[in-house]
């Protein structure tokens, strides 16, 4: 056993956040101590994104850093993790011959073997097409009323990873690999193990959970095993209160997990569905396999089957060839849709895919003002939605109720944040929230009594 200090620093998605999870409590197993601070640690891992290129670049930053952090450390221990460390490999070596590990995605539950292990500058990138996510099952402690542990009560549940899809402007399928989906059986044991642990709201993870189980097979389930009968399945579990997922692709939504919103009570009337572009041109060279039609098709049989569902979605500005006519294609699309929220982004190429190589590039100049002009309709957009929750009452979970601040947030992932304090309510409890103003980003409220 080891009483070493790590520190993980967490970089992009969802599932870097649950991969860095998972390598913490493997080197917690092994007798390693978790740190916040980076001079009391022996080993510092960075779990990098690379879907986009600042985030590459504030990597590439903190190892510069590090640099001359470990020259007065020289015993630190230095590992790159994660999809920057899958797609660079033994080129972060050559580049910052400080690190001492990278480590690819489909190797973090191997982390403690490769640190015993450890050569000089070791790179463990391999991806296989057959790999199989290891069973895992999280080491939480049971959390009651006087725990403080504010974040138990949310966890995120892998259910797959890596994509088949291959848009052109993506290096998922060559930094996660091919689409892989965990048993049915390996997905409810974890949800059980967190549910009985105290956690009160799971989401389930993937690049593309709408394909669940159409790649591989899921063992010990009946055929044609759909993400709509995971979801049902999780649903089901006694104790839980709220169940959401992320992300997917609207090629693959079917009208059974629409459905879903309407069938299953504990899952959040909210739902992110990437568009990226609202021109059809745009569409086919990005490779997404939908049409702005069938998009729209979706959006409208969601609202049928949920009409106070709360939508967002992804959108890329200014790839590769984007006229202002495919431009404007896009705004009409937000008019139409009236999205609650959106990620936007401009193009940015990415190693290894092929819009990498595509000609006629959109100047920086004109992808920033599209970018601008989207970002400000939709803060309008996103202003009129939050504006009609004021005077509405809604069930909240508590996030943080300490130091005079308590904090919930809606079904539809709003924040709110209180003027009232509750010393009887911990992090997990739904609570009713009469909303009293609406910002830009959060909303505020106050605990709502019930009158006699």
């Amino acid at each position: 056993m080891t009483n070493k200090a790590f520190l993980i620093k967490t970089f992009g998605c969802q599932m870097n956040d649950r991969d860095s999870e998972i390598m913490a409590q493997l080197l917690g197993e092994a007798g390693y101590i978790e740190t916040s601070e980076m001079e009391q640690a022996d080993l510092i891992i960075l779990n990098t994104c690379s879907i986009r290129a600042k985030a590459e670049q504030k990597v590439m930053s903190l190892l510069g850093v590090l640099r001359k952090h470990k020259k007065r450390k020289p015993h630190l221990k230095i590992c790159v993790a994660g999809c920057v460390a899958q797609q660079e490999g033994q080129e972060i070596i050559r580049r910052m011959n400080h690190v001492d590990l990278v480590i690819g995605t489909q190797s973090i539950y191997q982390i403690v073997d490769l640190l015993d292990n450890l050569n000089d500058h070791s790179v463990a990138t391999g991806l296989e097409d057959d790999y199989i996510i290891p069973s895992f099952i999280p080491n939480l402690k049971p959390k009651g009323k006087n725990s403080d542990s504010p974040e138990v009560f949310r966890k995120f549940l892998t259910i797959m990873q890596g994509c088949n899809n291959y848009c052109s402007y993506c290096v998922v399928p060559y930094t996660r690999g091919r689409e892989i989906s965990r048993t049915v059986n390996d997905i409810i044991e974890e949800a059980h193990a967190l549910v009985d642990a105290g956690v009160q709201e799971i989401t389930l993870l993937g690049q593309n959970v709408n394909s669940y189980g159409q790649t591989n097979a899921v063992t010990e389930s009946p055929q044609n095993y759909t993400f709509a009968d995971l979801l049902r399945e999780v649903a089901q579990i006694d104790g839980l209160k709220r169940l959401r997922f992320t992300t997917s692709n609207p090629k693959d939504l079917s009208d059974d997990l629409m459905s879903c919103f309407a069938e299953i009570d504990i899952l959040c009337k909210q739902f992110h569905l990437p568009v990226q572009s609202g021109s059809n041109n745009v569409l086919s060279a990005m490779h997404r396999k939908y049409t702005r039609e069938l998009y729209l098709e979706k959006v409208a049989a969601l609202r049928k089957y949920c009409p106070e569902i709360a939508l967002t979605t992804d959108v890329i500005v200014g790839f590769p060839g984007e006229t202002d006519e495919d431009f404007e294609q896009t705004m009409s699309l937000l008019e139409e849709v009236q999205y609650h929220g959106s990620y936007s982004f401009k193009y940015s190429d990415r190693p290894g895919t092929r819009s990498q190589h595509f000609e006629n590039k959109v100047a920086e100049e004109v992808k920033a003002k599209r970018l601008a002009r989207f970002q400000s309709r939709q803060d309008e957009i996103t202003m009129l939605h939050n504006r009609n929750y004021v005077g509405n009452v809604y069930p909240v979970m508590i996030e943080r109720n300490e130091a005079e601040k308590m904090v919930a947030r809606t079904a539809s992932n709003l924040l709110v944040h209180f003027s009232d304090l509750s010393s009887c309510n911990v992090a997990g409890d739904i609570v009713p929230a009469l909303i009293t103003h609406a910002g830009q980003h959060s909303l505020q409220g106050e605990l709502h009594q019930k009158k006699d």
